[in-house]
């Protein structure tokens, strides 16, 4: 939809993008396809990037933007609407404000925008992760709730897993249909792809802990989240807690992208283009972004991510101008003149995979228990019990994750659920059951919709803005919306990141960490640190 088409409905959800890296295309995007909401603002410092998300989804390739259609920064918005709430008061005609904002942005700047914005009570939806500290999170958590403890506006949070139609098919068979009776055990792994891994983690801005987080809070707190979707959070139209971990163990390292790897006969090389084995090299900085990208067309991610411009180099001067440009930026390196501060502030796509400074595990595994948690007496109402008998409590079980780099397929999540009366396996694409006591296979091939995540981009978004809909229209309340739209509290968006943060506790000091203790010690020292910051309980929602 075209935005003068979207500006004809005024009474959609009017949404402001802060941030217009690849995430904030991909939700603007959704928004824009999605037919629930329109995009009305972009805030981003780089005025080619704005223009360009501009230029496509609000103002028009032929227009040029209005006042409080562009910002150079949040701050910048911030300011505008603080000066349009002020002649509103007055009995001035303001412009319509903003019904929702998408924060896209670094995820270390997460917890300062959204704790600076929550007083405005605007709708908010977050990239993952939500913060890189724990101490950021339950930050974000006090600004985006009133002082009376209630949210103060509908929050979501970027784990897009809930909302494909895989993955919701996938819990609605094994949750609320009980297809393989109750969970015994579950595998999820994500393969997150061998050269996407040293475009992100190696060479990119998620390559340093110490400068953005644990690569299984900024790649795979999703995955954790899934798992807990799966096997804590409770089914749908039930009144049950959530069934929460007792236990949790992490194991895992930086294994193959360090420099004793390197192979010998690359020497000193620290850049793809001066290396004398480059051609052979499996990481390859040309082959990797101009081969099997540029070359072939494709000036999208993960080409754009090099360098915003070449698309625009690409579709004004032709391919061999973009090779040009994508080239020089791939040649750029760094030496031992160069300081820490100008290497940790930015990306260095051409850098040897060895030589790089990064540090986050590329192998790791997580390890979760639970213990038998028998329901109340009157918390079954709503479970279905398919043999007509009383449903069974909820049983002891144990799942492992397994982040890797090293792998083929990218991103394409896959896994195994064993249950007492059968198991299923997952990919993505394809779900299959196998039912123990007739010795019969059912699969199952949800429909797959375009866009990222398997359709759980778009999903997203969309379930975002039916939930802003629904409170604007008055239908229903902040909680109605974010329970019945979203399907995710803000208190299990706090909890699946604070397990990804108990696992590296584990992993780094060789322990099992036990749930209960961990969390009652982090309310501890949350009350020490402040008395605003709101307790989430471990084991209610």
């Amino acid at each position: 939809m075209l935005p003068d088409d979207q500006n004809q409905s005024p009474a959609l959800p009017r949404i402001l993008i802060v941030g217009a890296g690849s995430r904030g295309n991909a939700y603007a995007r959704a928004v824009s396809e999605s037919g629930q909401g329109i995009v009305v603002a972009i805030a981003e410092p780089i005025a080619f990037k704005r223009n360009l998300l501009g230029s496509k989804y609000i103002w028009g390739s032929k227009n040029s933007p209005s006042d409080g259609q562009e910002f150079e920064d949040w701050r910048a918005f911030l300011q505008w609407e603080t000066n349009r709430r002020t002649d509103a008061a007055a009995g001035r005609q303001v412009p319509p404000g903003i019904d929702g904002i998408f924060i896209c942005i670094l995820d270390e700047q997460h917890a300062e925008v959204i704790t600076a914005l929550g007083h405005l009570a605007i709708h908010t939806l977050c990239e993952k992760p939500l913060a890189t500290t724990l101490k950021d999170c339950l930050a974000i958590s006090s600004a985006m709730s009133s002082q009376q403890g209630g949210q103060s506006a509908i929050f979501g949070i970027g784990h897009v897993l809930r909302y494909s139609p895989h993955n919701m098919l996938l819990r609605k068979l094994v949750l609320e249909d009980q297809i393989i009776g109750p969970i015994l055990s579950m595998e999820h792994t994500e393969p997150v792809g061998n050269w996407h891994f040293s475009h992100s983690y190696v060479r990119g801005n998620w390559r340093k802990e110490s400068t953005t987080a644990p690569s299984l809070l900024t790649k795979s707190c999703h995955d954790i989240d899934f798992l807990l979707w799966m096997l804590c959070s409770p089914p749908p139209g039930t009144n049950h807690p959530p069934h929460v971990p007792a236990s949790v163990a992490s194991f895992g390292s930086l294994k193959q992208f360090q420099q004793s790897r390197k192979p010998a006969s690359a020497g000193t090389a620290t850049n793809c283009l001066r290396c004398p084995i480059e051609k052979t090299c499996t990481y390859s900085a040309p082959r990797i972004y101009y081969n099997n990208q540029l070359a072939k067309g494709n000036t999208d991610w993960p080409v754009n991510i090099v360098n915003p411009e070449i698309e625009a180099c690409y579709n004004d001067h032709g391919k061999e101008a973009a090779k040009e440009m994508l080239f020089k930026t791939l040649e750029i390196d760094y030496d031992k003149s160069t300081s820490p501060e100008e290497i940790h502030k930015r990306p260095w796509f051409g850098r040897c995979v060895w030589e790089s400074e990064n540090d986050v595990c590329d192998d790791q595994f997580v390890l979760l228990s639970w213990n038998d948690d028998p329901l109340p007496g009157t918390a079954n109402a709503g479970l279905p019990c398919p043999d007509g008998n009383d449903p069974p409590a909820r049983m002891a079980k144990t799942a492992s994750f397994h982040m890797i780099a090293q792998t083929e397929k990218q991103c394409e999540r896959r896994g195994r659920i064993y249950g007492e009366k059968g198991e299923i396996s997952y990919d993505g694409t394809l779900i299959t059951i196998y039912d123990f006591s007739t010795g019969q296979f059912q699969h199952h091939h949800p429909h797959r919709p375009g866009g990222g995540h398997g359709g759980g981009d778009y999903g997203l978004a969309t379930q975002f803005l039916k939930a802003i809909n629904a409170v604007k229209s008055k239908e229903m309340s902040i909680e109605e919306a974010q329970t019945t739209h979203l399907g995710c509290t803000l208190e299990e968006v706090i909890r699946s990141h604070a397990l990804v943060f108990a696992a590296e506790e584990a992993r780094l000091e060789n322990k099992v960490v036990d749930w209960q203790q961990w969390w009652d010690k982090v309310n501890v020292a949350a009350d020490a640190s402040t008395s605003e910051t709101p307790h989430i309980n471990a084991q209610q929602s």
